[in-house]
C-alpha cells in the first residue's frame, strides 16, 4: 500500500482549516492530479511552495476548487437509466404514496441542475398540474456554489438542451437568445442548497436519492460515512440511485438492488444503522467474556453522550444521569440512587412519573416533542425539549427500568418561528400583491374605458372637424361675396364720391343759393353762394332741419310748399323777404323741384333762392 505523503496531508489540513473544506475523504490518487494540475498552473515547486502561494493568494483557493468540483452532467444522461426511472420508480412512488402526500426527492452532487430538472419533467409528465406544485418536493444539492447560481438560472446552451427527448423538448424548454430556459413550473420545483456529503446533515424522509457518480471519488471510509447518511435519509423502501461508474463494494447490507444494470437500489429494513444518532431502545447486558476495559469504555460513552440522559430502574430510582444531564437541570452525582419523584426534574418541565410508569410497564417508547423549559424561570432562557422515554431490556428479556432522554431542539424550534414567520410575511406580501394587481387590472380596466371614451371623443372631434372645415368653407366662399360686394361698394363709393364731386362742383359754380332737403326736411347739399348768403357753412347744416335754421328768413312759410312737391304736385315760386348775413334786407325769390331717387321716386326737394337787395333801390 502506499503510504501517504505527510506534505499533501499537510495541504489538505491547510485547506481544510483556512476554508472549512474537507478533501481528506477524497481518493488520493485522483485528488493528488487535479492539485498537480493547479500547482504546474501557478509554477509552485512542489506542496509546500503552493501552501504558501494559497496563503499570499485568496482567490486560488476558488480556481482550486473548481479544479477539485468536476461538474459532468447533462438532460437524461445514461438515458436506459432514466427510462427505467420514468417506466418503474415514478408510477410507484405517485401511486403508492397517500392522497395528498408529499413526495420528497433528493439530487445529491446536482452540478448545473440538469439531472434535478429531468427529474422534475418525469414527474410533471406523470402527475396533474396541480398535484405537481403541492406534491411534490426535489432537493438539489452540491458543494459547488457557482454550479448552483447557474443551477437556479435554469438556462442552457442548445447542446446542452438537445440530450432532452424532442417531446419533452418543446413542453418544458423554450428558446430564448441563443439558449435554452426552463418553464417556469419545472425551475420553481426544484430547490438549490450548499451540502457537503461528507460535513452536512443529510436531508431527511426522502423517496428518490439520486447521486450519480458522486460517491466515487471518495475513499473507502468517507463512501461508508456517506452511504450511511443515504440510508438515513430515505424513507423505509426508498430508493437510491448511482451512477454508471459506481458500485457498492461495502455496506452492502444497507440497500438491496433493484437493478444492478442501471445502478437502481432499494432501502434494506432489515439492516439498521443510524450514524448520527445513538439508539437506546435495548441495552443488551455484556456477555461474561467482556473485559473491564468494555464496560469502562460503555460507561464513558454514556457519561459523554451528546444527548441529556436520566436511566430510572423499575423500584423509581435513579440509576443513572450522565454529564450533560447534570449540566442542563443542575443535577449532582450525589442524585444518583435518590427516588426520581423528589428530583425536581420528574414534573419540571414535563411531567414524567406517570409516564415513566407506563413505559415500564409496556414497552414502546414514548415522545413529547415541543416542552418548552426555562433553567432560570426568565422568558429570555426559554428552551424547548424534545423528551423521550424508553423502555430497558435486559438479556433475558426483562424489563430493567427506563432511559429518560432530552434532546434541546431550541435552535430548530427558533429557526422553525423564523420560517412561520417568514411564511407569514410571504403570504401577506402574496396578498399585497394580489389586492396589488386586482387594482391594477382595476386601473387597467379604468384605463381601457378612459380610452374608449377619448376614442369616442376623438371622434366627436373629428366630425366636428369637419363640420369646422365646411364651416371654413363656407365662410371662404361669404369671405370671397363680401370681398366682391365691397369691390362693387367701392366702385360704387367711387362713383358717388365721382358723382358728389361733380355735384360739388357744379353747385359751386352756381351763383344763386340752392339747398337740397330730403323727405323730413333735412339739409342734404348746400351750396357755396347759400353759404355765403346765408354765414353758414354746409358742415354746419349737413343733417340740420331745414326749419331749424336761422338764415334770416321765414323759412316755416316754405313748409306746405315743400311738402306738395314732396307729393308729387309743382309749386309756383315763393317769395321771402328777410336779411342776409350782413344784416342787409332782401327779397328772395325761391324756386321748387323736385329731387328724382331710385325708381322714379321723389327723395327730396331742390331750392333755389335768388337774392334781391331791396335798399339798393331805396325801396
Amino acid at each position: 500500500m502506499t503510504q501517504p505523503d505527510p506534505e499533501f496531508e499537510s495541504l489538505l489540513e491547510y485547506v481544510r482549516d483556512a476554508r472549512g473544506f474537507d478533501y481528506t475523504g477524497y481518493k488520493r490518487p485522483t485528488l493528488m492530479r487535479r492539485f498537480q494540475k493547479r500547482i504546474d498552473a501557478v509554477g509552485a515547486e512542489g506542496y509546500g511552495a503552493y501552501r504558501e502561494h494559497l496563503a499570499g493568494d485568496p482567490e486560488e483557493f476558488a480556481r482550486l476548487f473548481d479544479a477539485i468540483l468536476i461538474n459532468v452532467t447533462g438532460f437524461f444522461r445514461d438515458r436506459g437509466a432514466w427510462d427505467y426511472v420514468a417506466e418503474e420508480i415514478v408510477p410507484r412512488l405517485v401511486d403508492g404514496r397517500e392522497r395528498g402526500s408529499t413526495i420528497r426527492i433528493w439530487s445529491a452532487g446536482c452540478s448545473n441542475g440538469a439531472e434535478a430538472y429531468t427529474i422534475a419533467m418525469l414527474f410533471a409528465e406523470a402527475m396533474p398540474e396541480e398535484a405537481f406544485r403541492d406534491r411534490l418536493k426535489i432537493y438539489a444539492t452540491d458543494a459547488d456554489g457557482d454550479a448552483l447560481i447557474r443551477a437556479r438560472q435554469a438556462e442552457y446552451t442548445p447542446k446542452e438542451g438537445s440530450d432532452v427527448p424532442d417531446d419533452l423538448r418543446d413542453r418544458y424548454l423554450f428558446p430564448v437568445d441563443g439558449h435554452f430556459s426552463l418553464r417556469s413550473d419545472i425551475r420553481r420545483s426544484v430547490v438549490f442548497g450548499r451540502n457537503d456529503l461528507l460535513q452536512d446533515p443529510p436531508i431527511s424522509r426522502v423517496d428518490l436519492l439520486v447521486s450519480r457518480n458522486t460517491i466515487m471519488y471518495f475513499g473507502p471510509e468517507a463512501q461508508d460515512r456517506i452511504l450511511s447518511n443515504f440510508y438515513f435519509a430515505l424513507r423505509p423502501r426508498g430508493y437510491l440511485m448511482l451512477g454508471k461508474a459506481e458500485a457498492l463494494h461495502s455496506r452492502t447490507s444497507l440497500f438491496e438492488p433493484l437493478d444492478l444494470k442501471r445502478r437502481l437500489f432499494v432501502k434494506n429494513n432489515g439492516f439498521y444503522t443510524e450514524p448520527r444518532v445513538v439508539r437506546r431502545m435495548v441495552a443488551v447486558e455484556p456477555p461474561a467474556y467482556e473485559s473491564e476495559t468494555g464496560s469502562l469504555l460503555r460507561e464513558a460513552a454514556f457519561e459523554h453522550a451528546p444527548l441529556a440522559e436520566v436511566v430510572v430502574d423499575l423500584e423509581g430510582d435513579v440509576f443513572a444521569i450522565n454529564h450533560a444531564a447534570r449540566a442542563m437541570f443542575g443535577l449532582m452525582t450525589s442524585d444518583v440512587g435518590r427516588p426520581f419523584q423528589d428530583l425536581e426534574l420528574s414534573y419540571r418541565p414535563l411531567e414524567l412519573r406517570s409516564l415513566i410508569d407506563e413505559v415500564a410497564k409496556g414497552s414502546q417508547p414514548m415522545i413529547t416533542k415541543d416542552v418548552p423549559w426555562s433553567s432560570s424561570g426568565e422568558e429570555g432562557d426559554r428552551r424547548f425539549l424534545d423528551i423521550q422515554i424508553s423502555p430497558l431490556i435486559g438479556g433475558g428479556g426483562e424489563r430493567s427500568g427506563v432511559v429518560v432522554s432530552f434532546a434541546d431542539i431550541t435552535a430548530y424550534r427558533t429557526l422553525q418561528d423564523d420560517f412561520d414567520s417568514a411564511r407569514r410575511a410571504l403570504e401577506t406580501a402574496y396578498r399585497e400583491l394580489q389586492s396589488t394587481v386586482e387594482e391594477l387590472e382595476t386601473t387597467n380596466e379604468e384605463l381601457q374605458s378612459t380610452n374608449e371614451e377619448l376614442e369616442m371623443t376623438n371622434e366627436e372631434l373629428q366630425s366636428t372637424n369637419e363640420e369646422l372645415e365646411m364651416m371654413n368653407e363656407e365662410l371662404q366662399s361669404t369671405n370671397e361675396e363680401l370681398e366682391a360686394m365691397n369691390d362693387e361698394m367701392r366702385e360704387r363709393t367711387d362713383e358717388a364720391v365721382g358723382a358728389n364731386a361733380f355735384l360739388t362742383s357744379i353747385l359751386s359754380s352756381v351763383h344763386q343759393s340752392v339747398i337740397v332737403v330730403d323727405e323730413s326736411l333735412r339739409i342734404g347739399a348746400w351750396s357755396r353762394a347759400a353759404a355765403e348768403a346765408w354765414g353758414l357753412r354746409e358742415d354746419d347744416v349737413r343733417g340740420e332741419h331745414l326749419f331749424n335754421l336761422d338764415i334770416g328768413i321765414p323759412t316755416d312759410r316754405l313748409r306746405d310748399p315743400i311738402r306738395e312737391v314732396l307729393a308729387g304736385d309743382e309749386h309756383e315760386d315763393v317769395v321771402l323777404q328777410g336779411h342776409d348775413r350782413r344784416g342787409r334786407r332782401i327779397a328772395c325769390t325761391i324756386s321748387f323741384a323736385q329731387l328724382m331717387g331710385a325708381g322714379g321716386r321723389v327723395a327730396g326737394v331742390i331750392l333755389l333762392m335768388v337774392l334781391e337787395l331791396l335798399e339798393r333801390d331805396g325801396r
